[in-house]
Protein backbone atom coordinates (compact mmCIF):
# COMPACT_ATOMS: atom_id res chain seq x y z
CA UNK A 1 0.00 0.00 0.00
CA UNK A 2 2.94 2.45 0.85
CA UNK A 3 5.06 1.32 -2.30
CA UNK A 4 1.69 2.13 -4.35
CA UNK A 5 0.82 5.44 -2.85
CA UNK A 6 4.27 6.56 -3.29
CA UNK A 7 4.33 5.90 -7.00
CA UNK A 8 1.07 8.02 -6.95
CA UNK A 9 2.66 10.83 -5.53
CA UNK A 10 5.50 10.85 -8.37
CA UNK A 11 3.58 10.22 -10.55
CA UNK A 12 1.71 13.77 -10.23
CA UNK A 13 4.76 15.44 -8.60
CA UNK A 14 6.73 14.42 -12.03
CA UNK A 15 4.32 15.75 -14.21
CA UNK A 16 3.33 18.57 -12.38
CA UNK A 17 7.07 19.82 -11.02
CA UNK A 18 9.08 18.64 -13.96
CA UNK A 19 8.06 21.83 -16.38
CA UNK A 20 8.95 23.83 -13.22
CA UNK A 21 12.10 22.11 -12.15
CA UNK A 22 13.19 21.09 -15.93
CA UNK A 23 13.73 17.81 -15.45
CA UNK A 24 12.65 14.91 -13.20
CA UNK A 25 15.63 15.10 -11.19
CA UNK A 26 16.70 18.86 -11.85
CA UNK A 27 15.94 21.75 -9.19
CA UNK A 28 14.71 25.29 -9.64
CA UNK A 29 16.50 26.83 -6.83
CA UNK A 30 14.41 29.80 -5.82
CA UNK A 31 15.82 32.94 -4.13
CA UNK A 32 13.05 32.87 -1.54
CA UNK A 33 12.82 30.25 1.45
CA UNK A 34 9.22 29.32 1.45
CA UNK A 35 9.43 28.29 5.10
CA UNK A 36 6.74 30.45 6.28
CA UNK A 37 7.32 30.53 10.16
CA UNK A 38 10.77 30.56 10.04
CA UNK A 39 10.46 34.26 7.83
CA UNK A 40 7.66 35.12 11.19
CA UNK A 41 11.19 35.40 13.25
CA UNK A 42 13.79 35.72 11.03
CA UNK A 43 14.27 37.80 7.49
CA UNK A 44 15.32 35.94 4.33
CA UNK A 45 18.67 36.04 3.36
CA UNK A 46 19.72 36.65 0.13
CA UNK A 47 20.74 33.32 -1.91
CA UNK A 48 19.43 30.10 -1.54
CA UNK A 49 17.46 28.39 0.54
CA UNK A 50 19.63 27.72 4.16
CA UNK A 51 19.66 24.59 6.09
CA UNK A 52 18.29 26.34 9.17
CA UNK A 53 15.55 25.89 12.14
CA UNK A 54 14.55 28.55 14.12
CA UNK A 55 17.95 30.70 12.83
CA UNK A 56 20.69 27.84 14.19
CA UNK A 57 22.20 26.00 10.80
CA UNK A 58 21.79 22.35 10.34
CA UNK A 59 24.28 21.82 7.65
CA UNK A 60 26.66 19.45 8.48
CA UNK A 61 27.22 18.14 12.64
CA UNK A 62 24.43 20.09 13.21
CA UNK A 63 22.00 18.53 11.29
CA UNK A 64 23.31 15.20 12.35
CA UNK A 65 23.23 15.50 16.53
CA UNK A 66 19.38 16.89 15.84
CA UNK A 67 18.48 13.58 13.52
CA UNK A 68 20.59 11.90 16.09
CA UNK A 69 18.90 13.22 18.98
CA UNK A 70 15.39 11.93 17.53
CA UNK A 71 16.54 8.79 16.90
CA UNK A 72 16.90 7.71 20.12
CA UNK A 73 14.15 9.33 21.29
CA UNK A 74 11.94 7.11 18.90
CA UNK A 75 14.21 4.84 19.76
CA UNK A 76 13.41 5.13 23.28
CA UNK A 77 9.79 5.30 22.72
CA UNK A 78 9.45 2.07 20.01
CA UNK A 79 11.36 0.26 22.86
CA UNK A 80 8.64 0.83 25.35
CA UNK A 81 6.10 0.51 23.15
CA UNK A 82 7.10 -3.36 21.81
CA UNK A 83 7.29 -3.86 25.86
CA UNK A 84 4.57 -2.82 27.01
CA UNK A 85 1.14 -4.71 26.50
CA UNK A 86 0.09 -2.83 23.66
CA UNK A 87 3.16 -4.12 22.02
CA UNK A 88 2.32 -8.13 22.98
CA UNK A 89 -0.94 -7.58 21.23
CA UNK A 90 0.48 -6.14 18.83
CA UNK A 91 2.99 -9.16 18.39
CA UNK A 92 0.05 -11.81 18.97
CA UNK A 93 -1.84 -10.19 16.05
CA UNK A 94 1.35 -10.29 13.77
CA UNK A 95 2.47 -13.80 14.25
CA UNK A 96 -1.30 -15.17 13.80
CA UNK A 97 -3.68 -12.50 12.86
CA UNK A 98 -6.91 -15.05 12.66
CA UNK A 99 -6.57 -16.71 15.91
CA UNK A 100 -6.99 -13.92 17.34
CA UNK A 101 -10.02 -12.76 15.79
CA UNK A 102 -11.03 -16.84 16.30
CA UNK A 103 -10.93 -15.59 20.17
CA UNK A 104 -12.86 -12.45 20.07
CA UNK A 105 -10.02 -10.31 19.89
CA UNK A 106 -11.19 -7.28 17.70
CA UNK A 107 -7.80 -6.45 16.16
CA UNK A 108 -8.86 -3.57 14.05
CA UNK A 109 -8.12 -0.81 16.77
CA UNK A 110 -4.44 -2.35 16.72
CA UNK A 111 -4.11 -2.43 13.33
CA UNK A 112 -5.07 0.80 12.76
CA UNK A 113 -2.91 2.40 16.19
CA UNK A 114 0.01 1.06 14.25
CA UNK A 115 -0.34 2.45 11.07
CA UNK A 116 -0.82 5.83 12.69
CA UNK A 117 1.99 5.05 14.96
CA UNK A 118 4.32 4.08 11.62
CA UNK A 119 2.88 7.29 10.36
CA UNK A 120 3.70 9.35 12.62
CA UNK A 121 7.33 7.96 12.39
CA UNK A 122 7.32 8.38 8.74
CA UNK A 123 6.44 12.11 9.13
CA UNK A 124 9.28 12.89 11.93
CA UNK A 125 11.73 11.67 9.10
CA UNK A 126 10.31 13.76 6.64
CA UNK A 127 10.02 16.41 9.20
CA UNK A 128 13.73 15.43 9.67
CA UNK A 129 15.04 15.67 6.06
CA UNK A 130 13.31 18.84 5.09
CA UNK A 131 15.04 20.75 7.73
CA UNK A 132 18.36 18.78 7.06
CA UNK A 133 17.99 19.65 3.05
CA UNK A 134 15.71 22.05 1.56
CA UNK A 135 15.71 20.64 -2.20
CA UNK A 136 13.70 18.13 -3.36
CA UNK A 137 12.57 16.59 -6.64
CA UNK A 138 10.45 14.49 -7.82
CA UNK A 139 12.31 11.84 -7.20
CA UNK A 140 11.98 11.76 -3.41
CA UNK A 141 8.34 10.50 -3.83
CA UNK A 142 8.83 7.71 -6.26
CA UNK A 143 8.74 3.87 -5.05
CA UNK A 144 12.05 3.16 -5.10
CA UNK A 145 12.56 5.49 -2.04
CA UNK A 146 10.32 3.68 -0.44
CA UNK A 147 11.53 0.40 -1.33
CA UNK A 148 14.96 1.55 -0.41
CA UNK A 149 12.88 1.59 3.44
CA UNK A 150 11.68 -1.67 2.59
CA UNK A 151 15.11 -3.14 1.56
CA UNK A 152 16.52 -1.53 4.79
CA UNK A 153 14.23 -3.32 7.06
CA UNK A 154 14.47 -6.48 5.17
CA UNK A 155 18.47 -6.52 5.02
CA UNK A 156 18.51 -5.68 8.97
CA UNK A 157 15.47 -8.21 10.66
CA UNK A 158 11.91 -7.57 10.21
CA UNK A 159 9.86 -6.78 13.36
CA UNK A 160 13.06 -5.84 14.92
CA UNK A 161 13.84 -2.15 16.46
CA UNK A 162 17.88 -2.80 15.80
CA UNK A 163 17.84 -4.62 12.43
CA UNK A 164 16.31 -1.42 10.53
CA UNK A 165 18.74 1.19 11.75
CA UNK A 166 21.71 -1.66 11.04
CA UNK A 167 20.13 -2.01 7.00
CA UNK A 168 20.18 1.90 7.03
CA UNK A 169 23.70 2.18 8.10
CA UNK A 170 25.20 -0.77 5.39
CA UNK A 171 22.84 0.61 2.56
CA UNK A 172 24.05 4.24 3.07
CA UNK A 173 27.59 2.89 3.27
CA UNK A 174 27.36 1.38 0.27
CA UNK A 175 25.77 4.25 -1.71
CA UNK A 176 28.42 6.56 -0.28
CA UNK A 177 31.43 4.74 -0.90
CA UNK A 178 30.00 3.20 -4.58
CA UNK A 179 28.59 6.93 -5.20
CA UNK A 180 32.08 8.00 -5.43
CA UNK A 181 33.76 5.69 -7.93
CA UNK A 182 32.94 7.84 -11.20
CA UNK A 183 34.04 7.06 -14.85
CA UNK A 184 37.35 7.61 -14.73
CA UNK A 185 38.05 5.25 -12.03
CA UNK A 186 35.33 2.57 -13.89
CA UNK A 187 37.07 2.88 -17.50
CA UNK A 188 40.80 2.69 -15.90
CA UNK A 189 40.01 -0.58 -14.07
CA UNK A 190 36.30 -2.23 -14.83
CA UNK A 191 36.45 -0.52 -18.77
CA UNK A 192 35.65 -3.83 -20.48
CA UNK A 193 32.86 -4.73 -17.71
CA UNK A 194 31.37 -1.39 -17.75
CA UNK A 195 31.03 -0.96 -21.68
CA UNK A 196 29.60 -4.38 -21.81
CA UNK A 197 27.33 -3.81 -18.71
CA UNK A 198 25.95 -0.27 -19.33
CA UNK A 199 25.43 0.18 -23.06
CA UNK A 200 23.91 -2.57 -25.09
CA UNK A 201 25.64 -4.14 -27.85
CA UNK A 202 24.28 -5.24 -31.11
CA UNK A 203 26.67 -7.82 -32.22
CA UNK A 204 26.55 -9.01 -35.63
CA UNK A 205 27.28 -12.63 -34.90
CA UNK A 206 24.39 -14.35 -33.20
CA UNK A 207 26.29 -15.70 -29.91
CA UNK A 208 23.30 -18.72 -29.73
CA UNK A 209 25.87 -21.52 -30.70
CA UNK A 210 23.11 -24.49 -31.07
CA UNK A 211 20.75 -22.75 -33.52
CA UNK A 212 24.35 -22.05 -35.92
CA UNK A 213 24.94 -25.64 -35.55
CA UNK A 214 22.16 -26.47 -38.20
CA UNK A 215 21.40 -22.77 -39.13
CA UNK A 216 24.00 -20.06 -40.82
CA UNK A 217 24.24 -16.57 -39.33
CA UNK A 218 22.78 -13.98 -41.44
CA UNK A 219 24.36 -10.75 -41.58
CA UNK A 220 22.99 -7.74 -39.82
CA UNK A 221 20.88 -7.52 -36.04
CA UNK A 222 20.24 -11.02 -34.19
CA UNK A 223 16.88 -12.27 -35.03
CA UNK A 224 14.41 -13.40 -32.83
CA UNK A 225 14.37 -17.18 -34.33
CA UNK A 226 14.33 -20.83 -32.57
CA UNK A 227 16.07 -23.30 -34.87
CA UNK A 228 15.46 -21.26 -37.91
CA UNK A 229 11.92 -20.52 -37.10
CA UNK A 230 11.44 -16.71 -36.81
CA UNK A 231 10.09 -15.30 -33.10
CA UNK A 232 8.77 -11.78 -33.77
CA UNK A 233 4.94 -11.40 -34.10
CA UNK A 234 2.51 -14.10 -33.08
CA UNK A 235 4.66 -17.20 -34.08
CA UNK A 236 6.42 -15.73 -30.72
CA UNK A 237 2.93 -15.37 -28.96
CA UNK A 238 1.95 -18.52 -29.86
CA UNK A 239 5.02 -20.40 -28.42
CA UNK A 240 4.84 -18.38 -25.40
CA UNK A 241 0.83 -19.51 -24.72
CA UNK A 242 2.03 -22.90 -25.25
CA UNK A 243 4.13 -23.04 -22.88
CA UNK A 244 1.77 -20.78 -20.45
CA UNK A 245 -0.67 -23.39 -21.26
CA UNK A 246 1.68 -26.44 -20.02
CA UNK A 247 2.96 -25.08 -17.39
CA UNK A 248 -0.57 -23.68 -15.80
CA UNK A 249 -1.96 -27.51 -16.54
CA UNK A 250 1.89 -29.04 -14.43
CA UNK A 251 0.99 -26.22 -11.87
CA UNK A 252 -2.94 -27.36 -11.49
CA UNK A 253 -1.44 -31.04 -11.19
CA UNK A 254 0.73 -30.15 -8.56
CA UNK A 255 -1.80 -27.78 -6.94
CA UNK A 256 -4.21 -30.68 -6.21
CA UNK A 257 -1.96 -33.33 -5.80
CA UNK A 258 -1.55 -34.68 -2.22
CA UNK A 259 2.24 -32.73 -2.47
CA UNK A 260 0.51 -29.33 -2.93
CA UNK A 261 -2.11 -30.19 -0.30
CA UNK A 262 1.02 -30.33 1.91
CA UNK A 263 2.56 -27.41 0.49
CA UNK A 264 -0.57 -25.25 1.12
CA UNK A 265 -1.00 -26.89 4.69
CA UNK A 266 2.75 -25.45 5.65
CA UNK A 267 1.77 -22.00 3.97
CA UNK A 268 -0.98 -21.56 6.54
CA UNK A 269 0.65 -22.67 9.47
CA UNK A 270 4.03 -23.75 9.24
CA UNK A 271 4.97 -23.75 13.15
CA UNK A 272 1.80 -26.26 13.57
CA UNK A 273 3.13 -28.58 10.88
CA UNK A 274 6.64 -28.58 12.37
CA UNK A 275 4.97 -29.64 15.83
CA UNK A 276 3.37 -31.96 14.43
CA UNK A 277 6.89 -34.05 13.54
CA UNK A 278 6.35 -32.96 9.90
CA UNK A 279 9.36 -32.09 8.42
CA UNK A 280 8.89 -28.96 6.33
CA UNK A 281 12.24 -28.36 4.87
CA UNK A 282 12.13 -30.68 2.25
CA UNK A 283 9.02 -29.40 0.68
CA UNK A 284 9.72 -25.57 1.17
CA UNK A 285 13.09 -26.80 -1.45
CA UNK A 286 10.97 -28.37 -3.74
CA UNK A 287 8.73 -25.61 -3.90
CA UNK A 288 11.62 -23.10 -4.29
CA UNK A 289 13.25 -25.32 -6.59
CA UNK A 290 10.19 -25.90 -8.82
CA UNK A 291 9.33 -21.68 -8.79
CA UNK A 292 12.98 -21.14 -10.09
CA UNK A 293 12.44 -23.47 -13.06
CA UNK A 294 9.28 -21.16 -13.87
CA UNK A 295 11.04 -18.22 -13.72
CA UNK A 296 13.67 -19.65 -15.76
CA UNK A 297 11.48 -20.85 -18.53
CA UNK A 298 9.90 -17.18 -18.44
CA UNK A 299 13.39 -16.06 -18.92
CA UNK A 300 14.29 -18.35 -21.83
CA UNK A 301 11.03 -17.40 -23.64
CA UNK A 302 11.97 -13.51 -23.22
CA UNK A 303 15.78 -14.53 -24.66
CA UNK A 304 13.66 -16.07 -27.96
CA UNK A 305 11.21 -13.40 -28.08
CA UNK A 306 13.32 -10.29 -27.53
CA UNK A 307 17.10 -10.40 -27.92
CA UNK A 308 18.33 -6.73 -27.02
CA UNK A 309 18.86 -6.95 -23.06
CA UNK A 310 20.26 -3.84 -20.94
CA UNK A 311 21.01 -4.18 -17.46
CA UNK A 312 17.58 -2.07 -16.42
CA UNK A 313 16.32 -5.71 -16.74
CA UNK A 314 18.45 -6.75 -13.62
CA UNK A 315 16.48 -3.81 -11.94
CA UNK A 316 14.99 -4.59 -8.65
CA UNK A 317 12.09 -2.94 -9.56
CA UNK A 318 11.46 -5.34 -12.88
CA UNK A 319 10.93 -8.49 -9.79
CA UNK A 320 8.62 -5.88 -7.88
CA UNK A 321 6.53 -5.36 -10.73
CA UNK A 322 5.85 -9.29 -11.35
CA UNK A 323 5.32 -9.35 -7.17
CA UNK A 324 2.35 -6.32 -8.82
CA UNK A 325 0.48 -8.56 -10.76
CA UNK A 326 0.62 -11.30 -8.59
CA UNK A 327 -0.71 -9.40 -5.89
CA UNK A 328 -2.88 -7.67 -7.67
CA UNK A 329 -4.29 -10.93 -9.31
CA UNK A 330 -4.61 -13.15 -5.85
CA UNK A 331 -1.75 -14.26 -4.02
CA UNK A 332 -2.12 -17.81 -3.52
CA UNK A 333 -4.13 -18.75 -6.64
CA UNK A 334 -2.67 -19.90 -10.04
CA UNK A 335 -5.28 -17.67 -12.58
CA UNK A 336 -4.77 -14.66 -10.75
CA UNK A 337 -1.29 -13.44 -11.38
CA UNK A 338 -2.26 -14.15 -14.88
CA UNK A 339 -5.32 -11.94 -14.31
CA UNK A 340 -2.73 -9.31 -13.11
CA UNK A 341 0.03 -9.04 -15.80
CA UNK A 342 -2.78 -8.95 -17.84
CA UNK A 343 -3.99 -5.41 -16.05
CA UNK A 344 -0.65 -4.11 -16.06
CA UNK A 345 0.52 -4.67 -19.52
CA UNK A 346 -2.52 -3.31 -20.88
CA UNK A 347 -2.03 -0.04 -19.22
CA UNK A 348 1.34 -0.02 -19.94
CA UNK A 349 0.62 -0.83 -23.26
CA UNK A 350 -2.82 0.33 -24.09
CA UNK A 351 -3.94 2.83 -21.39
CA UNK A 352 -0.29 5.09 -22.01
CA UNK A 353 -1.13 5.41 -25.35
CA UNK A 354 -4.26 7.53 -24.60
CA UNK A 355 -2.67 11.37 -25.03
CA UNK A 356 -4.58 14.37 -24.90
CA UNK A 357 -5.75 14.29 -28.93
CA UNK A 358 -7.15 10.82 -27.16
CA UNK A 359 -9.06 12.42 -24.83
CA UNK A 360 -10.31 15.25 -26.81
CA UNK A 361 -12.03 13.44 -28.89
CA UNK A 362 -13.63 11.32 -26.66
CA UNK A 363 -14.90 14.80 -25.14
CA UNK A 364 -15.60 16.70 -27.53
CA UNK A 365 -19.36 16.53 -27.27
CA UNK A 366 -18.82 18.83 -23.97
CA UNK A 367 -18.56 22.91 -23.50
CA UNK A 368 -15.36 24.32 -24.69
CA UNK A 369 -14.46 25.18 -21.25
CA UNK A 370 -15.71 22.09 -19.45
CA UNK A 371 -13.86 20.23 -22.35
CA UNK A 372 -10.50 21.39 -21.08
CA UNK A 373 -11.03 21.36 -17.22
CA UNK A 374 -11.74 17.75 -18.06
CA UNK A 375 -9.10 16.90 -20.56
CA UNK A 376 -6.85 18.64 -18.01
CA UNK A 377 -7.78 16.48 -15.29
CA UNK A 378 -7.69 13.15 -17.06
CA UNK A 379 -4.54 13.49 -18.71
CA UNK A 380 -2.60 13.34 -15.33
CA UNK A 381 -4.25 9.85 -15.25
CA UNK A 382 -3.65 9.16 -18.66
CA UNK A 383 -0.32 8.91 -21.18
CA UNK A 384 2.60 8.97 -18.99
CA UNK A 385 0.68 9.33 -15.78
CA UNK A 386 -0.46 5.87 -16.29
CA UNK A 387 1.19 4.87 -13.60
CA UNK A 388 -1.04 6.79 -11.44
CA UNK A 389 -3.99 5.32 -12.64
CA UNK A 390 -2.63 1.72 -11.54
CA UNK A 391 -1.43 2.85 -8.21
CA UNK A 392 -5.03 3.81 -7.55
CA UNK A 393 -6.25 0.69 -9.05
CA UNK A 394 -4.06 -0.60 -6.72
CA UNK A 395 -4.75 0.95 -3.33
CA UNK A 396 -8.00 0.03 -3.89
CA UNK A 397 -7.81 -3.64 -3.99
CA UNK A 398 -5.47 -3.86 -1.19
CA UNK A 399 -8.13 -2.07 0.57
CA UNK A 400 -11.44 -3.49 0.00
CA UNK A 401 -10.15 -6.83 -1.97
CA UNK A 402 -6.90 -7.81 0.16
CA UNK A 403 -7.31 -11.40 -1.96
CA UNK A 404 -6.49 -9.51 -5.73
CA UNK A 405 -8.88 -10.04 -8.04
CA UNK A 406 -9.74 -13.22 -7.55
CA UNK A 407 -11.44 -12.39 -4.43
CA UNK A 408 -13.77 -10.36 -6.17
CA UNK A 409 -14.60 -13.03 -8.40
CA UNK A 410 -15.33 -15.31 -5.52
CA UNK A 411 -17.20 -12.71 -4.00
CA UNK A 412 -19.51 -11.98 -7.14
CA UNK A 413 -19.85 -15.62 -7.96
CA UNK A 414 -20.78 -16.07 -4.43
CA UNK A 415 -23.36 -13.58 -4.59
CA UNK A 416 -24.93 -14.91 -7.44
CA UNK A 417 -24.55 -18.43 -6.51
CA UNK A 418 -26.83 -18.44 -3.61
CA UNK A 419 -29.81 -20.08 -3.88
CA UNK A 420 -32.80 -18.19 -2.36
CA UNK A 421 -34.36 -18.55 1.11
CA UNK A 422 -37.54 -20.92 -0.52
CA UNK A 423 -35.28 -23.25 -2.08
CA UNK A 424 -33.77 -24.26 1.40
CA UNK A 425 -34.85 -26.72 3.30
CA UNK A 426 -35.18 -26.54 6.85
CA UNK A 427 -33.99 -29.69 8.90
CA UNK A 428 -37.12 -31.14 11.06
CA UNK A 429 -36.54 -30.50 14.99
CA UNK A 430 -36.36 -34.01 16.42
CA UNK A 431 -35.96 -34.40 20.39
CA UNK A 432 -33.07 -36.20 21.66
CA UNK A 433 -32.32 -39.84 22.33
Amino acid sequence: LTLAFAQMSYSLAYSVLVPITNGETALQLRMTDPRIVDRLFFPAEPGLPSTDLFGINMGGYPGFYLCAVFLILAFYISLRIFRSPFGMKLRAIKSNQNRMSYTGFNTRPYLLAAFVISGMYAGLAGGLLAVTDPLAGAERMQWTSSGEVVLMTILGGVGTLVGPMLGAVLIKYFENIFSAINEQTLNSVFSLIAENMFSKYLIMTDPRIVDRLFFPAEPGLPSTDLFGINMGGYPGFYLCAVFLILAFYISLRIFRSPFGMKLRAIKSNQNRMSYTGFNTRPYLLAAFVISGMYAGLAGGLLAVTDPLAGAERMQWTSSGEVVLMTILGGVGTLVGPMLGAVLIKYFENIFSAINEQTLNSVFSFLPDSLQHAIVTVTSLFTGEGWHLTLGALFMLIVIFLPGGIMEGIEKVASLFGRRPKADIVKAKEQPAE
